[in-house]
């Protein structure tokens, strides 16, 4: 009676390790390009709604630099206009932040 017992004990613990029969399949995702400007709507659409400046300003820099290897054009504007930003707060920063949104080209959302 223990033989029985041991043997399905034994096929119980060796199942698990065999898996599935047919392997994982590895696959590779092709990722598209990310616009430098989503990161740029995404700070500048934050200053809108109200939040202060923080610690992203440190980054601004390689915001640029990332922007001016797509759109030379608009990362002058935007190295302008960023500079201009650290110097506001408040009423002030989110009004200035909307304008430059406009001047890029991005659109604006309104908060609900």
């Amino acid at each position: 009676m223990a033989f029985p017992r041991l043997l399905a004990l034994g096929v119980l613990a060796v199942l698990p390790l065999l898996g599935c029969s047919s392997g994982a399949r590895e696959e590779k995702i092709p990722i598209g390009k990310i616009d430098p400007m989503n990161r740029v709507k995404a700070t500048l659409q934050n200053y809108v709604n109200g939040q202060p400046m923080l610690s992203e300003v440190s980054s601004f820099d390689s915001m640029v630099a990332e922007v001016r290897q797509v759109y030379p054009d608009k990362a002058e504007i935007l190295s302008q206009g960023l500079e201009e930003l650290k110097t506001l707060k408040g009423n002030a920063l989110a009004s200035k932040s909307r304008e430059l949104m406009e001047k890029l080209g991005l659109p604006v959302e309104t908060k609900k």
